[in-house]
């Protein structure tokens, strides 16, 4: 679909923003790196070839049995023994010498027929979130194997890293989109209607808004469990009013002028003047807090996993990892990857939203 001359002329203003532009196209990057995590961090095979078929293990169960193992439970796949099945086609050497038999077979030696050998293709880094690794004393140091270093249970940093990365973006877009979207229709309705409708919601969101939200959070996840969507419905439930007030000064600005008493006078739907014809222009105003509720809801996510009401601590998660650097002063690795990916992080995000502020603001021009 083709965009409007308007959204044409937005898109050139954010695009003349360098600093934004940028900001997207890195912050792009990452996440787009970050939602394929499984292809970019895992304890398991991309692709596994085996006796002329092809398996994909990051997404598919297979057994050990597949491979020619003795156990019907899922493959081990950094096994020694399972690898060496993989790559010589199921020979009944692998187990009594897994390792040699493998680099035999690697060799290229004519004494193995090649149409039995297999191979497998590993992500960039061969493991997962909950990976846990064998590097001795824990937290161990960066290295070769592990970039960002081990954390307290030897589970590699960088790999953690990249999955709490996008808990976070997911669950703050998630966050962010649906108490917006409350939170403009709110401040809409009491703002367009104003008198006893303001009045009364008004009334309802001080009540609301004084509601000691972490009792709250403290209470459900006491009872139902700690949970990424538990805490999603928590976080909207007191993040809506976030945008109320300035959605509802400006349709109190606007609903009194010319053109909003022109089109009532032609019969047209309060919805639609509403949502139509004051929204776009209490975008600006709208699109100004953005930058601040995402951050917040990130800052938030980080808080409560500091604080442990977060997500289950089997997830992969930013404050976990920056409460192990409070807790481990000795190994300042931790701490500063949570300082770094937090920045990294936040200064992007801010920076997007303020060029898309500006690009939705008639006065801001940039050459």
């Amino acid at each position: 679909m083709a965009l409007s001359e308007l959204n044409r002329r937005r898109w050139r203003n954010f695009r003349r923003n360098t600093r934004a532009f940028w900001s997207l196209v890195i912050f792009a990057v990452l996440f787009t790196v970050a939602m394929f995590a499984e292809l970019v961090a895992n304890d398991k095979p991309i692709v596994v070839s085996y006796r002329g078929e092809l398996y994909f293990p990051v997404y598919n169960f297979y057994p050990e049995t597949t491979f020619g193992g003795d156990f019907a439970t899922q493959a081990i796949y950094t096994d020694p023994a399972v690898q060496c099945l993989i790559v010589s086609g199921g020979r009944e050497e692998c187990w009594d010498d897994p390792e040699g038999f493998m680099a035999f077979v690697k060799s290229g030696s004519s004494d193995v027929p090649r149409t039995e050998q297999g191979w497998a293709l590993w992500p960039i880094i061969p493991y997962s979130y909950n990976t846990i690794n064998n590097v001795g004393q824990a937290p161990s140091a960066p290295d070769a194997a592990h970039w960002l270093g081990t954390d307290n249970t030897a589970r590699d940093v960088t790999a953690r890293v990249i999955y709490g990365f996008r808990t976070s973006i997911l669950f703050t877009l998630i966050v962010t989109v649906i108490a917006s979207t409350i939170g403009i229709a709110m401040g809409a309705i009491q703002g367009y209607f104003g008198g006893r409708t303001d009045i009364i919601l008004q009334r309802v969101m001080e009540i609301w808004q004084n509601t000691p939200s972490l009792y709250v959070i403290i209470i459900l996840f006491a009872i139902l469990g700690r949970s990424f969507w538990l805490l999603v419905f928590v976080t909207i439930l007191f993040g809506w009013p976030a945008l109320v007030g300035v959605v509802r000064a400006e349709f109190l600005r606007a609903r009194n002028f010319e053109y909003v008493r022109a089109a009532r006078a032609l019969g047209v739907s309060d919805r639609v003047i509403m949502f139509r014809h004051i929204l776009p222009n209490a975008m600006v105003a709208t699109l100004t807090m953005l930058p601040f509720i995402v951050t917040g809801t990130i800052s938030g996510l980080a808080a409560l996993d500091y604080l442990g009401y977060g997500l289950p601590a089997s997830a992969p998660s930013l404050g976990e990892l920056a409460l192990q650097g409070k807790q481990h002063l000795k190994s300042p690795w931790l701490a500063f990857t949570a300082f770094f990916t937090f920045a990294i992080m936040l200064s992007l995000l801010v920076f997007i939203f303020e060029g898309i502020r500006d690009a939705f603001d008639p006065r801001k021009t940039f050459k």
